[in-house]
Protein backbone atom coordinates (compact mmCIF):
# COMPACT_ATOMS: atom_id res chain seq x y z
CA UNK A 1 0.00 0.00 0.00
CA UNK A 2 2.68 2.71 0.88
CA UNK A 3 4.47 2.23 -2.41
CA UNK A 4 4.42 5.07 -5.05
CA UNK A 5 2.54 4.85 -8.10
CA UNK A 6 3.08 6.87 -11.66
CA UNK A 7 0.39 7.18 -14.14
CA UNK A 8 1.07 6.74 -17.50
CA UNK A 9 -0.29 8.93 -20.26
CA UNK A 10 -0.17 9.05 -24.38
CA UNK A 11 2.36 11.69 -25.89
CA UNK A 12 -0.82 13.72 -27.88
CA UNK A 13 -2.46 13.51 -24.26
CA UNK A 14 0.69 15.26 -22.28
CA UNK A 15 1.24 17.52 -24.72
CA UNK A 16 -2.25 18.50 -25.10
CA UNK A 17 -2.52 18.94 -21.23
CA UNK A 18 1.14 20.45 -20.55
CA UNK A 19 0.94 22.95 -23.13
CA UNK A 20 -1.22 24.89 -21.12
CA UNK A 21 0.47 24.81 -17.83
CA UNK A 22 -1.44 21.86 -16.40
CA UNK A 23 -0.15 19.34 -14.12
CA UNK A 24 -1.40 16.19 -15.64
CA UNK A 25 -0.77 13.62 -12.35
CA UNK A 26 -2.76 15.85 -10.26
CA UNK A 27 -5.25 16.76 -12.94
CA UNK A 28 -6.11 12.95 -13.54
CA UNK A 29 -5.30 11.81 -9.61
CA UNK A 30 -8.13 10.13 -7.37
CA UNK A 31 -8.70 13.25 -5.37
CA UNK A 32 -8.52 13.85 -1.79
CA UNK A 33 -11.46 11.00 -1.21
CA UNK A 34 -9.56 8.02 -3.96
CA UNK A 35 -6.06 9.29 -2.06
CA UNK A 36 -7.79 8.47 1.79
CA UNK A 37 -9.67 5.34 -0.48
CA UNK A 38 -5.68 4.05 -1.51
CA UNK A 39 -6.95 4.47 -5.30
CA UNK A 40 -3.78 4.73 -7.55
CA UNK A 41 -4.25 5.55 -11.46
CA UNK A 42 -1.99 2.86 -13.20
CA UNK A 43 -2.68 4.56 -16.73
CA UNK A 44 -5.36 6.76 -18.21
CA UNK A 45 -6.01 8.23 -22.32
CA UNK A 46 -9.31 8.40 -23.01
CA UNK A 47 -9.85 4.66 -24.03
CA UNK A 48 -8.68 3.16 -21.04
CA UNK A 49 -8.21 4.04 -17.71
CA UNK A 50 -6.66 1.82 -15.11
CA UNK A 51 -6.61 1.96 -11.10
CA UNK A 52 -6.38 0.08 -8.65
CA UNK A 53 -7.41 0.20 -4.80
CA UNK A 54 -6.95 -2.09 -1.67
CA UNK A 55 -9.95 -3.81 0.11
CA UNK A 56 -8.36 -3.32 3.36
CA UNK A 57 -9.31 -0.01 4.72
CA UNK A 58 -12.89 0.30 2.36
CA UNK A 59 -14.80 -2.68 3.96
CA UNK A 60 -18.01 -2.81 5.54
CA UNK A 61 -18.83 -4.17 8.76
CA UNK A 62 -19.04 -7.88 7.35
CA UNK A 63 -15.36 -7.45 6.42
CA UNK A 64 -16.34 -7.49 2.90
CA UNK A 65 -14.94 -4.89 0.44
CA UNK A 66 -17.71 -2.11 0.92
CA UNK A 67 -20.08 -1.83 -2.35
CA UNK A 68 -19.52 1.88 -1.93
CA UNK A 69 -16.33 1.69 -2.36
CA UNK A 70 -16.77 0.03 -5.71
CA UNK A 71 -18.63 2.93 -6.80
CA UNK A 72 -15.85 5.50 -5.49
CA UNK A 73 -13.30 3.74 -7.71
CA UNK A 74 -16.11 3.40 -10.57
CA UNK A 75 -16.81 7.16 -10.48
CA UNK A 76 -12.93 7.80 -10.10
CA UNK A 77 -11.81 5.84 -13.55
CA UNK A 78 -15.20 6.94 -15.55
CA UNK A 79 -15.08 10.62 -14.32
CA UNK A 80 -10.83 10.87 -15.55
CA UNK A 81 -11.66 8.97 -19.06
CA UNK A 82 -14.43 11.39 -19.50
CA UNK A 83 -11.90 14.46 -18.72
CA UNK A 84 -9.35 13.22 -21.37
CA UNK A 85 -11.76 12.68 -24.09
CA UNK A 86 -13.28 16.33 -23.26
CA UNK A 87 -10.34 18.59 -23.01
CA UNK A 88 -8.71 20.61 -20.82
CA UNK A 89 -11.38 23.41 -22.29
CA UNK A 90 -14.46 21.22 -20.22
CA UNK A 91 -14.97 19.69 -17.26
CA UNK A 92 -17.04 16.64 -17.05
CA UNK A 93 -19.77 16.06 -14.39
CA UNK A 94 -20.69 12.73 -13.46
CA UNK A 95 -24.65 12.73 -13.31
CA UNK A 96 -25.04 9.04 -13.60
CA UNK A 97 -23.55 5.79 -11.75
CA UNK A 98 -24.92 2.57 -11.70
CA UNK A 99 -23.07 -0.41 -10.11
CA UNK A 100 -23.86 -4.15 -9.78
CA UNK A 101 -21.70 -5.87 -7.16
CA UNK A 102 -20.75 -10.00 -8.42
CA UNK A 103 -19.03 -11.51 -5.47
CA UNK A 104 -18.03 -10.71 -1.95
CA UNK A 105 -13.80 -9.96 -1.61
CA UNK A 106 -11.84 -9.88 1.82
CA UNK A 107 -8.45 -8.60 1.20
CA UNK A 108 -5.85 -7.70 -1.46
CA UNK A 109 -6.18 -5.58 -4.23
CA UNK A 110 -9.21 -4.61 -6.59
CA UNK A 111 -8.51 -3.61 -10.12
CA UNK A 112 -10.35 -1.55 -12.02
CA UNK A 113 -10.84 -0.32 -15.83
CA UNK A 114 -12.98 2.05 -17.65
CA UNK A 115 -13.64 1.80 -21.63
CA UNK A 116 -16.26 4.38 -23.23
CA UNK A 117 -18.98 3.43 -24.50
CA UNK A 118 -19.97 6.85 -25.97
CA UNK A 119 -17.93 10.02 -26.29
CA UNK A 120 -20.03 12.21 -27.73
CA UNK A 121 -19.73 16.67 -27.57
CA UNK A 122 -21.58 17.18 -24.60
CA UNK A 123 -22.04 13.13 -22.66
CA UNK A 124 -19.76 10.32 -22.34
CA UNK A 125 -20.67 7.28 -20.77
CA UNK A 126 -18.09 4.42 -20.15
CA UNK A 127 -18.10 0.89 -18.74
CA UNK A 128 -15.78 -0.11 -15.71
CA UNK A 129 -15.00 -3.70 -14.73
CA UNK A 130 -13.50 -4.10 -11.13
CA UNK A 131 -11.76 -7.46 -11.05
CA UNK A 132 -9.80 -9.31 -7.79
CA UNK A 133 -6.24 -9.90 -7.88
CA UNK A 134 -7.44 -13.75 -9.51
CA UNK A 135 -9.14 -11.68 -12.46
CA UNK A 136 -12.49 -12.71 -11.18
CA UNK A 137 -15.09 -9.54 -11.69
CA UNK A 138 -15.98 -8.59 -8.57
CA UNK A 139 -18.50 -5.28 -9.86
CA UNK A 140 -19.38 -3.84 -13.11
CA UNK A 141 -20.33 -0.67 -13.47
CA UNK A 142 -21.24 2.10 -15.91
CA UNK A 143 -20.43 6.16 -15.72
CA UNK A 144 -22.17 8.95 -17.55
CA UNK A 145 -20.97 12.35 -17.82
CA UNK A 146 -22.13 15.72 -18.53
CA UNK A 147 -19.33 17.37 -20.36
CA UNK A 148 -19.68 21.77 -19.71
CA UNK A 149 -17.90 24.91 -20.50
CA UNK A 150 -15.03 25.38 -18.00
CA UNK A 151 -14.22 28.66 -16.65
CA UNK A 152 -10.74 29.67 -16.44
CA UNK A 153 -10.90 28.57 -12.34
CA UNK A 154 -12.19 24.98 -13.50
CA UNK A 155 -15.15 25.33 -12.32
CA UNK A 156 -18.65 25.03 -14.81
CA UNK A 157 -19.63 28.37 -16.70
CA UNK A 158 -23.20 27.13 -15.86
CA UNK A 159 -23.50 26.89 -12.54
CA UNK A 160 -27.18 27.89 -12.37
CA UNK A 161 -28.43 25.33 -14.39
CA UNK A 162 -27.76 22.69 -11.47
CA UNK A 163 -31.44 20.61 -10.76
CA UNK A 164 -31.03 21.92 -7.25
CA UNK A 165 -31.31 25.74 -8.06
CA UNK A 166 -33.85 25.28 -10.40
CA UNK A 167 -36.47 26.06 -7.58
Amino acid sequence: MGEHHTTTFPPEIIEKWSNLGIDLPTLFSAGHLGSRMGIHIIQASPERVIGTMPVEGNTQPYGLLHGGASAVLAETLGSIGAMMHCGPHQIAVGVDLNATHHRGIRSGLVTGTATPLHRGRTSATYEIVITDEQDRRICSARLTCMLRPASPTGSSTTEASSPTEAS
